[in-house]
C-alpha cells in the first residue's frame, strides 16, 4: 500500500478547489466534503442527495467501524452542497453520481480525480483519496497550535 500526504499549504488546497470547480461541481463537492468532514471514501460516494439536501449536519452510520457519526455541515460544504443540487437535474439518488451509470463513481475514480487535480496544480506529494482525511486531520493540528 502506499502512504498518500496531506494538502498542508492552503495555496494549495484553494488551487485544487479551483480546478475542480471549473471541471466539474461534483468533483469539487467530493474534495469540499472530503477535506472538511474527514469521512472516509467509502462514507462520502455512499452519500445520498437526500443525505444533505437541505440539512445542515449529516448523520450517517460509518461502514467500516459501523458507528454513527454526526456532525455539523461548515459553511463552505452547505455552499459547495447548495451550487452543486442547483447545477444538476436530479431531486434524489446518489451524490456523487456516475456519469455511466445510475451508480456512484467508485473509490478508483475518486482517486484518479483527486491525483489528476493534484497533478494539474502542481503538487508533487503522493495523492490519493485518503488525503482528504488527512488535510482535515493537519488543519485541526495546526489550528489547536494557533
Amino acid at each position: 500500500m502506499k502512504y498518500v500526504e496531506p494538502i498542508r499549504n492552503k495555496q494549495q488546497i484553494d488551487a485544487v478547489k479551483n480546478y475542480l470547480k471549473n471541471r466539474n461541481l461534483r468533483d469539487c463537492l467530493l474534495f469540499v466534503l472530503g477535506i472538511n468532514s474527514g469521512l472516509r471514501i467509502s462514507d462520502l460516494l455512499s452519500l445520498k442527495i437526500s443525505d444533505v439536501k437541505t440539512k445542515d449536519r449529516i448523520v450517517i452510520r460509518e461502514k467500516k467501524t459501523g458507528k454513527i457519526k454526526d456532525f455539523p455541515l461548515s459553511n463552505t460544504c452547505e455552499k459547495a452542497i447548495n451550487e452543486y443540487l442547483t447545477n444538476i437535474n436530479r431531486e434524489n439518488g446518489w451524490l456523487f453520481k456516475s456519469k455511466k451509470s445510475e451508480q456512484p463513481i467508485t473509490r478508483v475514480q475518486a482517486y484518479r480525480i483527486m491525483n489528476q487535480a493534484a497533478q494539474a496544480v502542481g503538487i508533487k506529494e503522493a495523492i490519493g483519496t485518503h488525503t482528504l482525511r488527512k488535510t482535515l486531520a493537519i488543519g485541526l493540528i495546526k489550528a489547536a497550535q494557533m
